[in-house]
C-alpha cells in the first residue's frame, strides 16, 4: 500500500487515541515512518517525566504505520507482540519516533523504533522498541 505524508496524516487522524495524544507523522517512506509529539503536562506522570505508556504508544502506532506502508491493498496491520526498553527518563519539548520495518512478510512483519526526546536541537535516545505486526486479510 503506497502511503504519502498526507495519507499518513489521515491514517493517524482516523485513530482517536493518536489524535488525543497529539501524535502527528512528519515523514514516511517505504517501510518507514517518523512521528512527533509535543510534550505537555498531560503526557507526564507524577514526577514530571514523560509517562512510559505515552512513549510505548507512540512507538507502537508508528511501527504499525511503517508496516502498513508495505501491506497489500485492503489489508490492515495489527500489533501481535510489543517490547519496549526505556533507556532513560524523558523530558523535553518534543518526542520524535523513527520506525522501520526490519523484515516484511505476507502474514507478519518485524519492526523496530527509536524514541528521542528533543530539547531545542539536542536529541537524546530515551526508548527502543520492537514489534511483531500481523498483516490481516480483508474480510470475504
Amino acid at each position: 500500500m503506497k502511503i504519502d505524508l498526507d495519507a499518513a496524516r489521515a491514517f493517524f487522524a482516523a485513530a482517536p487515541f493518536m489524535v488525543d495524544l497529539g501524535v502527528t507523522p512528519t515523514a514516511v517512506g517505504e517501510g518507514t515512518m517518523t512521528t512527533e509529539l509535543r510534550i505537555t503536562p498531560r503526557h507526564t506522570q507524577h514526577t514530571g517525566l514523560v509517562h512510559a505508556g505515552v512513549m510505548a504508544t507512540l512507538a507502537d502506532h508508528t511501527m504499525g504505520a511503517a508496516a502498513q506502508t508495505l501491506a497489500p491493498a485492503g489489508h490492515w496491520v495489527l500489533t501481535a507482540e510489543l517490547k519496549t526498553s526505556q533507556l532513560r527518563p524523558a523530558r523535553g519539548d518534543r518526542l520524535v519516533c523513527e520506525a522501520q520495518v526490519l523484515k516484511p512478510g505476507r502474514q507478519i512483519s518485524f519492526t523496530e523504533a527509536q524514541v528521542w526526546t528533543l530539547v531545542g536541537d539536542e536529541r537524546t535516545l530515551v526508548m527502543k522498541a520492537s514489534a511483531t505486526m500481523a498483516v490481516t486479510a480483508p474480510k470475504a
